[in-house]
């Protein structure tokens, strides 16, 4: 697994090829997903013409998806947005003028000041996308540009993407953590201080298919030939599944339920690891009271897992020298999403899996997105953020570390002008109604109640042409300059090409940003705020220039185990955790301050065969959303021809004894169906998949059909956020969590 000999391939920055000049950079979208891949740009006269995996990036060693690979085509797509645009027809005609850069900055500026001046800057959201490049830029815009409080994702209902397992982590251990496949070192697996884990609990995500927050897939596989082995949790017989040691087939959205299991077992058998549990948790005798209300035949009865299966899992998690667990979206993916990532959090806190080698790892370094929004952002006046929307309704919110608006409380703002007037919308990188926001043409008939929307993007998509005013053209990430990080290296990203007029979101937010508020805005040029911004970093140590960056490409901060017992996790520089108690919470205080349960807890989703039993003999099976593909990313790069060959159309799973029943057969076109809506896709039967319950694909619209409404590229004809819920009266008491993934509905042949 060493990298290959200098000579094979340069570890330069850059250099020449024949008629190509080669770039070694970092990938991160747009078009991309959450990674940030070490990436070689063959560009000629300008121009991207091919692309290869870095060898000598630590990160990923060479390896590339296929949507990395079809970067070429995206970049040079000719469906591309290239100039601005402002509307000249009704919102859902599709009909532009091209205009200047400067014409749309003036348009912003003017409608941003009537706005203000008549409804106040709050009437004003920023909204991004999940995850990526444009993540920072548009919190940043908001806060320092339009002076608003009110940035959000894009209407996704509870934060409900990572978000609940990052508060439910900081409440417990006042930090994040991540599983260590050694990625904190440069020198990777040889590494002497790392070591491989006895067993991975993989719970509720497909890695190698989904590689989000950071985290490689391949991993998981390399550290299985180093003698890993696997538990696996997951509904779906997938391809971890059929190589892991246990795999527990769980009904969708009642993962807290089951882990809550695994602590029955683990704490009633004294598998846990007493030293530390005495040493560096707090209540753990609250806990362990807690968790006789989930005995194991009660567990199995909730989760469908066969008892003895929960039971021999759950031990041998527990008896391993060490043991990491990596976990997905369904864990936030439910209505009490936070209290699942409680109970999972609980399960490495209570084994001493935490900050050892092979274990789950505090990490410090690299966030760099909250960061950047934080350097940028750090000089406001406070009452910027009086009245950001769903502060008022969660404390948890209101008080806690995370820095957005509530996008349910958006969505009910567009809708009724509670608790105040919402009239602009400025969009970035999010597709809203086609794969962000759950019930989605509610979603889309609340947006139409702004008087402006501005949207930047990559291409014209449902949100652009449905609701747009203004369409910025957006650069893609071999067109701009950049910082990535999340979780490490440190990377710099770095412009080796030009398309049409299009812009980086750094060179948007701070030409924007200068016209709306100078004081806040004063460097020169995207590189000038790109330094400022790693100069003032917390979660990365580099004091160099970009320049310097980008010719080393990537940096590895230094890493450390047990940082809990060398002051390095506390401000004060005490041993312990930046928790009130000083310890790993258990018993949350922070929870138990505002009156939320301070202890994991398991509450049945809000439809489901046991809480609307009357409404499931109509809808009899459990549908888990956002079934995730190779080659696709959200409801990115449906237009890329050659991903549209490998999977041309909307997918369901269904187990085929479910399907006989209903007599559906593979391939066959199926309508899904619940009290909220209806969508079409294709049938796909999985041997392995569980019975009773279907799992749908999301993010589905089609390019290729009529962009004017009401098709909008057939936004609404396979769209499943038709069958999902959103609102204040599906999210968790905490303000974070809705359930996308554990919805009902019925199944038949269209």
């Amino acid at each position: 697994m060493d990298a290959p000999k200098e000579g094979v391939y340069k570890q330069d920055w850059q250099w020449q090829e024949g008629e190509y000049t080669v770039t070694r950079t970092t990938q991160w979208s747009g078009p991309g997903c959450h990674n940030g891949c070490g990436v070689l740009l063959y560009t000629k006269d300008g121009k991207l013409e091919k692309v290869e995996g870095d060898p000598n990036m630590p990160f990923m060693q060479g390896r590339l998806c296929m949507r990395c690979l079809a970067l070429v085509e995206a970049v040079n797509h000719p469906d591309r947005v290239t100039h601005p645009l402002k509307r000249v027809g009704e919102r859902g005609e599709n009909k532009w003028e091209q205009i200047t850069w400067d014409e749309a900055y003036d348009i912003i500026v003017e409608r941003s000041r009537e706005i203000t001046e008549k409804y106040g800057a709050r009437a004003i959201a920023c909204q991004a996308g999940t995850g990526r490049n444009a993540t920072w830029q548009m919190p940043a815009l908001s806060w320092a540009g339009f002076k608003s409080p009110n940035d959000c994702g894009g209407f996704l209902s509870g934060d409900s993407c990572y978000t609940p397992r990052m508060a439910s982590m900081n409440a417990m251990f006042g930090c994040t953590l991540v599983v260590d496949c050694s990625q904190f070192f440069e020198d990777r697996y040889n590494n002497p201080e790392w070591k491989a884990p006895d067993y991975t609990l993989i719970w509720g995500c497909n890695p190698v298919v989904s590689n989000s927050d950071g985290f490689m897939g391949h991993w998981i596989v390399d550290t299985m030939k180093l003698g890993t082995k696997l538990i696996v949790v997951d509904p779906r017989l997938t391809w971890l599944a059929a190589k892991a040691e246990y795999h527990l087939q769980l009904r969708p959205g009642t993962d807290a339920a089951l882990a809550l299991g695994f602590l029955n077992v683990i704490i009633n058998e004294e598998l846990y690891d007493a030293d530390f549990v005495d040493k560096w948790t707090y209540g753990f005798d609250m806990l362990k009271e807690r968790v006789q209300d989930y005995p194991v035949s009660k567990v199995s009865e909730i989760t469908w897992v066969p008892e003895e299966l929960i039971v021999e899992a759950a031990r041998a998690y527990a008896k391993a020298d060490t043991a990491a667990l990596q976990w997905g979206l369904p864990i936030d993916q439910s209505q009490h999403g936070v209290a699942g990532g409680h109970a999972l959090g609980c399960l490495w806190a209570i084994t001493g899996n935490v900050d050892k080698p092979g274990a789950n790892i505090c990490v410090t370094t690299g966030y760099v997105q909250a960061d950047i929004r934080a350097a940028i952002m750090g000089q406001q006046p406070k009452e910027i953020r009086e009245g950001r929307l769903g502060d008022d309704q969660f404390p948890f919110r209101a008080h806690g570390p995370g820095g957005h608006a509530l996008p349910d409380a958006l969505l009910e703002a567009l809708e009724t002008e509670k608790p105040y007037p919402m009239k602009m919308l400025f969009i970035s990188s999010t597709n809203t109604f086609a794969n962000m926001g759950a019930a989605a043409k509610r979603v889309y008939e609340a947006m139409l109640k702004a008087e402006f929307i501005v949207v930047a993007e990559l291409f014209m998509t449902p949100t652009a042409v449905g609701c747009a005013d203004i369409v910025l053209p957006m650069a893609m990430s071999p067109e701009r300059n950049a910082l990535r990080g999340w979780w490490a290296p440190f990377r710099s990203i770095t412009k080796v090409t030009q398309t049409g007029e299009c812009k980086s979101d750094e060179t948007l937010v701070l030409e924007l940003g200068k016209r709306l508020n100078p004081e806040r805005w004063p460097w020169e040029n995207d590189i000038e705020m790109l330094e400022y911004c790693m100069h003032n970093l917390s979660s990365s140590k580099f004091s160099g220039t970009f320049e310097e960056l980008k010719e080393k490409v990537y940096v590895f901060d230094p890493f450390e185990y047990n940082k809990f017992e060398k002051g390095m996790l506390r401000p004060d520089g005490l041993q312990g955790f930046n928790t009130p108690s000083g310890r790993i919470e258990l018993y949350m205080h922070s929870f138990a301050d505002i009156d939320l349960d301070p202890l994991p807890y398991y509450v049945e989703p809000v439809e489901s065969p046991v809480s609307t039993p009357e409404l499931c003999e109509e809808y009899p099976f459990v549908l888990s959303t956002g079934q995730r593909s190779y080659e696709f990313f959200h409801s990115e790069h449906r237009q890329i021809a050659s991903l549209r060959a490998f999977h041309p159309d909307p997918m369901v799973e269904l187990n085929p004894a479910d399907a006989a029943k209903l007599g559906i057969s593979d391939g066959d076109w199926v309508h899904l169906e619940n009290p909220h809506g209806t969508c079409k896709m294709k049938a796909r039967l999985c041997p392995g998949q569980l019975s009773g319950v279907v799992c749908a694909e999301h993010g589905w619209w089609f390019p290729e059909k009529e962009a004017a409404a009401p098709s909008l590229f057939g936004v609404f004809e396979s769209n499943i956020n038709l069958l999902t819920t959103a609102g204040m009266d599906v999210i968790g008491p905490t303000g974070y969590g809705s359930p996308y993934k554990c919805q009902i509905c019925k199944v038949y042949k269209a």
